[in-house]
């Protein structure tokens, strides 16, 4: 098999000769069951899978056929799946189109802007929030459009109209974590909002990104505090609005930063897009539309398109579904394979998309229970058996797959969800693996490469434990470093 040496170096990296140590597989096996025998795994269960890639067997197994809820070691499933499937050099595009004719510098119709169901619009890339709407508006311009007479409307119709995942938590809505899914998504569908501090017994001052729209609202219930106090977080949306209350109380001489979600995502966009267009000089008489609420669907047929904005390819944006975890990213790549494969945008017709790849894998897939792309859900259901079967898969696909997906995640020490832990040690800079973190359950699963030079992959879930989550995690981080250590 062929392998890029840049990503093969990274399985190389150089152990700790002070932390490595010889060992034969009955030693590590026991070493691995007195570290679940810790009073921190005492009341919660514990699967685990170690696999050796070198020698094509496996090493340890604890419950590792028993189904666990997987966390966002669900994104290890959406992510290989979409790679393989979809391809490394996949892009989204969003497209703007206007429709009608150009009299006297008047466009006689509407502006239409079609989803592809790409989560990178906005300012993840670029760095520039509103750059691609003034970039359109520049495009416009070049047209000799002047004014708008139609409205502007976000088309999303590529998903379903199913905002949230399956089975998720109604109280996770206001968050960035559990941003709504739409067929076109816009700043990752949240306000970036800044709360600072001003005077000891004041209001703090608030702002927000993107260009402070008017498409929230923002009730200021907050509370500057005596300088050294202990910041006090509130934030809440009224379901089913963009009315927020925001009654953090933040100590004198501070600043903090939140991302709060927004409901209608489609809505959002074309409500920016539109203040752009004004802000620009372009007068626009017509209103920011959903398409769902029109009586019609928009023929693209006779309407022309303007400008068509295109995403990074699918190997960055599985890097920003992995390394820091975000959850949208991750449903709106799930979805799209649902529409490119099944001509479906749903999380359903998506993984039934995947199945036969899973399967392929190795996996059993009548047992196999995926809802959602991202892990937020706790009806999702997996075995650590199953997830050594996808890593396996995936260290031997095809090469330009294979790198994408092991240089989207997290390495220990170094960056993403591992950069506060495997700071120091054998696992340091060595451990590759992806996080998986909701109430009582906690998961990391990947490839660490042993003091003797063989690659492992290992799936560690722990399910229903009431200690906190940072025993877990030590556990989990004193596994990787024993596998580390090996020295066979």
């Amino acid at each position: 098999m062929i392998r890029t040496a840049a990503v093969f170096a990274l399985f190389l990296f150089a152990v700790d000769p002070v932390s490595a140590r010889q060992a034969d597989p009955g030693s590590l096996r026991r070493e691995l069951a007195a570290l679940l025998a810790d009073d921190a795994t005492s009341n919660g269960f514990w699967g685990v899978a170690v696999y050796d890639l070198g020698r094509d067997e496996p090493l340890f197994r604890n419950l590792a056929d028993k189904s666990f809820v997987p966390a966002s070691n669900t994104k290890l499933y959406t992510t290989a799946a979409a790679l393989s499937l979809l391809g490394p050099d996949f892009r989204f595009e969003t497209g703007l189109f206007a429709a009608g004719a150009v009299v006297d510098s008047v466009l006689q119709g509407p502006l239409l802007v079609r989803g592809g169901g790409d989560p990178s619009f906005g300012p993840r890339f670029s760095g520039d929030g509103t750059l691609v709407f003034r970039q359109w508006a520049d495009s416009l311009r070049s047209m000799g459009i002047r004014a708008i007479e139609g409205d502007v409307i976000g088309d999303d119709d590529i998903f379903d109209d199913i905002p949230l995942g399956n089975g998720w938590s109604w109280d996770d809505e206001p968050f960035w974590y559990a941003a709504e899914i739409s067929g076109l998504t816009y700043f990752d569908n949240t306000i970036d909002l800044t709360v600072r501090a001003s005077a000891a017994g004041e209001p703090a001052r608030l702002t927000w990104e993107p260009r402070s729209t008017t498409y929230v609202e923002v009730l200021n219930a907050t509370e500057t505090l005596p300088r050294g106090s202990r910041m006090r977080e509130g934030y809440h949306r009224d379901r089913g609005t963009n009315r927020f209350r925001i009654a953090t109380a933040v100590p004198e001489g501070t600043v903090e930063l939140e991302s709060l979600s927004v409901t209608n995502p489609t809505l959002y966009a074309v409500h920016v897009f539109r203040e752009v267009l004004t802000a620009s000089g372009i007068v626009v008489l017509g209103r920011a539309r959903d398409v769902d609420d029109l009586s019609f669907k928009p023929d693209y047929s006779t309407a022309r398109r303007v400008a068509v904005h295109v995403s990074p390819p699918l190997a960055d944006i599985v890097k920003v579904v992995n390394k820091p975890s975000q959850n949208l990213y991750a449903e709106q790549v799930l979805r799209t394979l649902g529409a490119r494969i099944r001509g479906e945008g749903s999380a359903e017709a998506a993984w039934s998309a995947a199945m036969p790849f899973f399967a392929e894998s190795g996996i059993d897939t009548t047992r196999i229970q995926l809802v959602d792309g991202s892990g937020l859900s706790r009806t999702n259901l997996v075995t650590p058996d199953m997830t050594i079967a996808l890593l396996r898969r995936m260290w031997t696909a095809d090469p330009a797959v294979r790198d994408a997906f092991l240089l989207s995640l997290p390495i220990g020490g170094v960056d993403g969800t591992l950069s506060g832990r495997f700071r120091s040690g054998p696992a340091r800079a060595n451990v590759r693996a992806k996080t998986g973190t909701v109430s009582n359950v906690s998961s990391l699963s990947g490839f660490v490469t042993t003091a003797g030079g063989s690659t492992l992959a290992f799936a560690i879930m722990s399910n229903h434990f009431t200690t906190a989550s940072s025993r877990s995690r030590a556990v989990q981080d004193r596994i990787v470093e024993a596998l580390a250590r090996y020295g066979r």
